[in-house]
């Protein structure tokens, strides 16, 4: 697509499943939020701090001040990273991509 050259290394997102869901917002429950969403909402670098966190740890919480639509603010969160939404509980948001190459978190899988 012509449109998307200023992000061509945004990654398809990965579908999940409703344990590996489960799973991963277990995984995130210890976590801290790393990336903070203030007054100023998506900006380009928040965006790129985003990739860069999904891109060393995989997981990531993401606190919303006050959003007007905290569902809508979480799909683009996702959508912008190349993540999946995991959960979105109170104004934080579980934000899930694994590694192209070595992933460090394994999903459960069930037949």
């Amino acid at each position: 697509m012509a449109g998307l050259d200023s992000t061509p290394s945004i990654p398809a997102p990965p579908v999940l499943n409703g344990a590996q869901r489960r799973h991963l917002r277990g995984l995130a429950h210890p976590l801290k939020p790393i990336i903070f969403v203030g007054e100023g909402g998506l900006s380009e670098a928040l965006m790129r701090a985003l990739d860069e966190a999904l891109a060393s740890h995989e997981l990531v919480k993401v606190r919303l001040r006050q959003p007007p639509d905290k569902k809508a603010a979480a799909v683009a969160l996702a959508e912008g990273s190349g993540s999946t939404v995991c959960g979105v509980v109170g104004h934080t948001v579980v934000l899930y991509r694994p590694r192209p190459e070595d992933p460090t978190i394994s999903l459960p899988t069930r037949p």
